[in-house]
């Protein structure tokens, strides 16, 4: 198994080339994206970052300053605004309740706590929090997604009914405990699923296909 992981990774590596996940200039831009990113493609935060950038409030004291509608209207682009208005403003008090606004005192958090918080924030789920953990904070934990599931499923990884924790446990367990790789892995998987793995999928231009025909 651990051998197909790795398999995996080094044919979407070679393929994909390394992706420098995940954009950000700094951690707190990086959580309030993984918030946007919800229900959304990348595009459309892309755009919602770049109101709140344009506006110069893209930071904790100055997001929190803004009212709901000056909010909401800045993250539009990035749909289910007025959700994602209220999971930002969970997330801000989160942040001032428990670290004074200060992202740097989290990191001396052992990933288990931290991510049993982050869980606890109105609408911050496995993915988003476990996305934060990595990719923001530097936490050893991989980020599973539907775009995961299938490409794992489809090869033979996983069984169709295995759930997120299920999945990121079998993952961590055949691949070293890396932050670097497991930031690479997932992005490349990204990649994979909205390049070729689609729920109609493009195998025969897929570079896994020479494992399903080995398979074969």
């Amino acid at each position: 198994m651990s051998l197909r992981i790795f398999q995996l990774y080094e044919l979407l590596y070679a393929h994909f080339g390394p992706q420098y996940w995940w954009p950000g200039e700094s951690s707190f831009e990086i959580m309030i994206g993984a918030i946007l990113t919800q229900n959304t493609n990348w595009a459309n935060v892309e755009k919602a970052i770049s109101n709140l950038k344009s506006h110069d409030v893209l930071a904790l004291q100055k997001m929190q300053a803004l009212h709901d509608d000056e909010l909401m209207h800045l993250i539009r682009p990035a749909g289910f605004f007025r959700v994602k208005a209220m999971r930002i403003r969970s997330f801000i008090s989160y942040l001032i309740n428990e670290y004074d606004g200060n992202i740097e005192q989290m990191r001396d958090k052992s990933l288990t706590d931290l991510r049993m918080e982050l869980l606890q924030i109105h609408g911050i789920g496995k993915e988003t929090a476990d996305s934060m953990l990595l990719y923001a904070l530097n936490k050893p934990i991989f980020v599973v997604d539907t775009y995961t599931k299938r490409i794992f499923e489809r090869h033979d990884l996983c069984d169709s009914d295995i759930d997120y924790d299920e999945l990121q446990s079998l993952i961590m367990r055949h691949i070293e405990p890396s932050i670097a790789l497991y930031n690479e892995f997932h992005a490349l998987i990204v990649m994979c699923g909205k390049t070729f793995c689609r729920p109609t999928p493009k195998c025969d231009q897929c570079p896994l296909q020479c494992m399903r025909d080995c398979d074969d």
